[in-house]
């Protein structure tokens, strides 16, 4: 067995303390974010009654963020990541707490999640070169594959929180718990991590070496292809899990079966992670990206043979679990991007991510309005399997003499 083909555990990666840190405090964040979603947008229906505006109050967090990562994405790799994550947690709580605790119109309450939106690439890109750093190899993969585990579990967990707590005690006091969420996830970050240095970038205007370095990143066709294959099939079952309740209700399933089919793609994207990170080689990892995105695509598009309730949710498990593709991904990117545009990197990845994955749903969502909510999840579903043409070729690692 090479030394590339050496596979990690899930046990040297935590034993890592630094990424231990960034592990519970990822983890606390998205829990957070997604019972902040969800009470936001139940208490903008609650004051305005408008399905369109609570859309907007969902969205608010996604869009902006192309903003942010364009235009102040050098950021990431000048500042030291400790203070750029710290200052990212809090200001997601404040933003939380400021709309819990202050009567602002809706516009304002809009505003001020959009503007926090803008920073959220940068110090998820200080959080990705930070893990890049601190675990070597395979670990690093596995690293990636523990956190979008991690991720999935807590916004399972936010969904379920956000649905007790605003039933509960109402939408205001479900923000306050978000703001406390955050808050947690600063102090774990600050207690925890060192306070490592930043990486001297090139001089000058933080936009204009953004902007030259989104230029740099996306004008090489390596990082560009490894790019789109994580932006474009993440689309667009984004936007065929945007339309399943829409499924749900079109196909005459009881009223309770909305929530069950919202979680089964977080589930199998959850088991997929877990199962080819832990148990399949790297090198097999790389040879999978290819089957297992039209795993998640082809799944997606026998929705429309019409089955019944059990074999849906089976068939939505076994499509989140084909998302495991990304992890075939993780080392030929990292390897691909030099050393001094790692964060620049990371966070162009979140940007994209969160931006086609805001907009996704807005165009699956139109087709669905054309046709029917089935035909569009399998259109979805087929434009994922057509992604596999952009194809994986992988640049040369570099020499560390040349980084």
């Amino acid at each position: 067995m090479t030394a590339v083909d050496q596979r990690a555990t899930y046990r040297e990666v935590f034993a890592e303390p630094r990424f231990r840190v960034l592990f519970l405090a990822r983890s606390a964040a998205i829990t957070a974010e997604s019972l902040r979603i969800f009470a936001l947008s139940v208490f903008v229906f609650d004051r305005t009654g408008s399905a369109l505006l609570s859309a907007l109050a969902f969205a608010a967090g996604f869009l902006p963020q192309l903003v942010g990562g364009l235009l102040l994405g050098a950021l990431t790799d000048r500042i030291r990541p400790r203070p750029l994550i710290v200052g990212g947690y809090l200001a997601g709580g404040g933003a939380a707490l400021l709309i819990a605790l202050v009567e602002l119109p809706v516009a304002a309450q809009l505003t001020i999640i959009a503007t926090v939106a803008c920073g959220t690439p940068i110090f998820m890109g200080a959080a990705g070169r930070l893990v890049a750093e601190v675990l070597t190899g395979d670990a690093y993969v596995l690293g990636r594959s523990a956190l979008n585990a991690a991720s999935s579990g807590a916004q399972l967990l936010g969904l379920a929180v956000g649905g007790v707590a605003v039933g509960a005690l109402g939408a205001r006091q479900a923000l306050l718990i978000a703001a406390l969420g955050h808050a947690l996830a600063a102090l774990i970050v600050r207690l925890g991590l060192p306070d490592l240095d930043g990486v001297p970038g090139e001089p000058g205007s933080a936009v204009r070496a953004s902007l030259n370095g989104v230029g740099a990143l996306l004008g090489d066709p390596v990082i560009r292809r490894l790019l789109l294959l994580q932006w474009l099939p993440s689309a667009c079952i984004a936007g065929a899990e945007a339309l399943l309740v829409a499924y749900g209700d079109n196909r005459g399933f009881p009223s309770g079966a909305a929530g069950a089919l919202m979680a089964a793609l977080p589930l199998g994207m959850l088991l997929g992670d877990l199962i080819v990170g832990r148990c399949v080689r790297p090198a097999t990892r790389e040879r999978l990206v290819r089957p297992l995105m039209l795993l998640a695509g082809g799944a997606l598009a026998l929705l429309l043979t019409g089955l019944p309730m059990s074999g849906t949710l089976a068939i939505l498990v076994i499509s989140g679990s084909g998302y495991a593709y990304q992890l075939g991904l993780q080392r030929p990117l990292l390897d691909a991007t030099p050393e001094a545009r790692r964060g620049q990197m990371f966070a162009l990845l979140s940007t994209g991510l969160m931006t086609l994955q805001g907009l996704s749903p807005v165009a699956v969502g139109a087709l669905a309005q054309l046709t029917t909510p089935a035909t569009a999840i399998a259109a979805a579903g087929a434009a994922t399997m057509l992604c596999t043409l952009l194809g994986t070729r992988r640049k040369p690692a570099r020499a560390d003499n040349e980084r």
